[in-house]
């Protein structure tokens, strides 16, 4: 079936005005927030009241890499940029070192190996509109995000890639394994917000709160060597 819209898959740039950049993240992720609530541990409400400036900074963050999918209409000639849409994306955070990387005995999670032997990064945020969902876009935007670590740096060759999926959300992990993730542990949502950088939204006391330290969601891992790639 031909395609009503033409994908463009990307990494934003951190050396660019990021105004429109940001405005563009902002509208994706509130939207993922309010249609899609239990993907996040965050809320629609809370980011909703983020300022202009804080989104820039989440695009221009050093450790923070945003992969996204744009749509232009099948019937548009030609694109000034005004006329895409996004559609979908995602974040990497990293390279995270072997201490911010581990993770509790409990988890089942394997111990990372020394910083000089390999590399890690989490992955998180990967959302896609529903009226866009079934054409591949998810695959397609892992896939332009792991060619960008492939070359990233030469060494260390071997790469982790690490993603945690809320308790309950079965069609989600089995999403993740299409796209080459194994299941390697189970984690805590501390643990998860931490992972994801965003332990700021943990509340005062969660360590005796069992919504953030029951064991049950998801730890995935996608391992490759960048010259077998």
């Amino acid at each position: 079936m031909t395609s009503d819209y033409h994908y463009t898959y990307f990494r934003v740039p951190k050396t660019e005005d990021l105004t429109r950049s940001a405005q563009r993240y902002r509208d994706l992720r509130l939207q993922a927030l309010k249609l899609s609530p239990s993907s996040f541990a965050a809320t629609y409400e809370s980011e909703a009241l983020f300022t202009e400036e804080y989104w820039k900074s989440r695009l221009s963050q050093q450790d923070r890499e945003t992969f996204v999918c744009a749509a232009r209409p099948a019937k548009s000639t030609a694109s000034t940029g005004d006329d895409l849409e996004w559609v979908a994306q995602l974040t990497l955070l990293g390279p995270r070192t072997k201490e911010e990387f581990t993770l509790p005995a409990a988890s089942g999670q394997p111990e990372p190996g020394p910083d000089e032997k390999e590399e890690r990064w989490q992955l998180l945020g990967l959302y896609t509109l529903s009226s866009h969902r079934g054409r591949g876009i998810a695959k397609r935007l892992c896939a332009e995000a792991i060619k960008y670590l492939v070359g990233y740096r030469a060494e260390p060759k071997n790469v982790q890639v690490r993603l945690m999926v809320k308790w309950g959300m079965e069609a989600t992990a089995r999403l993740y394994q299409q796209l080459g993730f194994e299941e390697v542990g189970s984690c805590t949502l501390a643990e998860a917000l931490i992972a994801n950088g965003e332990g700021d939204l943990l509340p005062e006391g969660y360590e005796v709160q069992e919504k953030f330290c029951a064991r049950g969601g998801h730890v995935m891992l996608q391992r490759f060597t960048r010259d077998r790639v």
